[in-house]
């Protein structure tokens, strides 16, 4: 009865113990929108404060929401801005030289690369 006892109290403690999901994973909420685990604050976030979030926390300068890229030789490594599109927005990070997806250089979720304008910033 002790040996029931103490495999339940483990299974519970375990249950209780669960890994939280890795930074930058995504999941829809219940109400349908896509969120990010922002790792750094403990919570979820929609993708867009998320990526406001990982911009001002990069230690590189933020270029903000434009429509233009900056020019080449004003912007560093790991820069980010985030680039507006007729089809919406997608976070940019400086990065080997050119402007990638963050999502490419962080190893985010694939989700993100599907979010807002980013299937289209290199079109």
């Amino acid at each position: 009865m002790k040996s029931i006892f103490f495999i339940l109290l483990c299974f519970i403690t375990s249950s209780i113990h669960a890994e939280e999901p890795e930074h930058g994973f995504v999941n829809k909420s219940d109400s349908g929108v896509l969120q990010a685990w922002n790792a750094d604050k403990n919570e979820w976030n929609d993708i867009d404060a998320f990526w406001h979030d990982f911009a001002q926390n990069n230690q590189a300068k933020s270029w903000g929401i434009t429509d233009t890229y900056p020019q080449y030789d004003e912007v560093n490594e790991f820069d980010t801005l985030v680039i507006k599109l007729k089809q919406g927005t997608c976070l940019m990070q400086f990065y080997h030289a050119r402007w990638r997806r963050a999502n490419d250089v962080q190893r985010w979720h694939d989700a993100f690369n599907e979010y807002s304008a980013c299937p289209y910033v290199f079109d």
